[in-house]
């Protein structure tokens, strides 16, 4: 395996990966900077309610940022955080608003309740949309999709977090969102990131896909699973690609990563060499997985695959995997 292939100089350019923002992590325990960025008047924030971001509606697209006194307008924030900011200084927050900010609509067949159906009563101006819409189907710049996959996973993380996993006391928000505190025991809460590798298992021109129940029909995709306490990525890789297929690799190399935020994990992408063609799928983690040919890739990226199969799209790590190993080269990075 070519390694010099593998490189990645420069941002990659699927969802989520953009995110132009200065985090100023050294400044979050600085009460009089983060009181002087909330009166900015450029300062701006993303808001979010029941795990889903707000819209504004304008003649030029959907705009997610708001100005502090309209996101505060929109009903009472829960949490706020300082995500960072823009090059040009302005600080940029995510706000969190209570549930009760929104309703929830049953959709008039069977009464049962849809995401798709929270609305913000009498505001018309506003919409409600997920995070993986967005992404997908480019609703927004890839620079504010990253701003606002981290907003998600940090405020999914506070929604999740608001009582001491040690004592059981509510906790409450400290360096500016950054950290959960505990009055009663003491404890420091932060945040955390579940890696998770997303891997193609390849052997000359024949590479390894599967598929889980819950994918749309007739996609496939390369493999992935959690790492484990006092797991390597590499061993991760292995591991997984044996428990879901049966087939043993060798060499790992890593390719890129992706932050995605359902509700807070990092794609580690890699391509595994395979040492043997021999399956044997769980049934568990998916319901199938075959060898495909460098060709029926090809043809599963443009669509035009003959038996309709397909493969995840732009989006997705798992596509920039795919291209890179059918076009020799890394396309994962504009």
């Amino acid at each position: 395996m070519n390694k010099a292939l593998f490189q990645a100089p420069r941002p990659p350019r699927f969802g989520f990966a953009v995110n132009p923002l200065d985090r100023l992590s050294e400044r979050r325990e600085d009460a009089a900077f983060l009181a002087e960025s909330r009166a900015k008047a450029e300062a701006r924030a993303v808001v979010f309610c029941r795990d889903m971001p707000v819209l504004k509606k304008t003649a030029s697209g959907l705009d997610p940022l708001f100005s502090l006194s309209e996101a505060h307008g929109l009903g009472a924030a829960r949490e706020s955080v300082l995500l960072g900011a823009e090059e040009d200084g302005a600080p940029i927050f995510g706000e969190l608003l209570d549930d009760s900010a929104v309703e929830l609509r049953a959709d008039g067949s069977d009464g049962f309740l849809d995401k798709r159906l929270l609305v913000l009563p009498g505001r018309d101006d506003l919409s409600l949309i997920d995070m993986r819409s967005i992404a997908v189907q480019g609703l927004v710049p890839p620079p504010i999709v990253g701003l606002m996959g981290q907003a998600k996973a940090i405020l999914s993380w506070h929604a999740r977090h608001r009582f001491c996993p040690n004592c059981g006391a509510p906790t409450r928000l400290a360096a500016a969102g950054w950290r959960r505190e505990c009055d009663r025991c003491k404890a420091q809460h932060f945040p955390r990131t579940d890696p998770v590798v997303i891997m193609l298992a390849v052997d000359g021109d024949n590479c390894l896909l599967g598929r889980q129940p819950r994918f749309p029909k007739l996609m496939y995709s390369c493999l992935a699973g959690f790492v484990e306490p006092g797991e390597t990525i590499e061993d991760a890789v292995r591991r997984e690609i044996r428990e879901e297929a049966g087939v043993v690799c060798g060499q790992v190399s890593y390719l890129a990563s992706q932050p995605w935020p359902f509700p807070s994990s990092l794609m580690i992408g890699c391509i595994a060499e395979a040492a043997g063609r021999d399956l044997y799928v769980d049934g568990l983690e998916l319901e199938d997985a075959r060898w495909f040919s460098r060709d029926e890739v090809v043809a599963m990226l443009e669509g035009r695959h003959p038996d309709r199969l397909t493969a995840p799209n732009p989006m997705a790590v798992a596509h920039h995997i795919l291209q890179t190993w059918v076009d020799g080269s890394s396309p994962l990075h504009a």
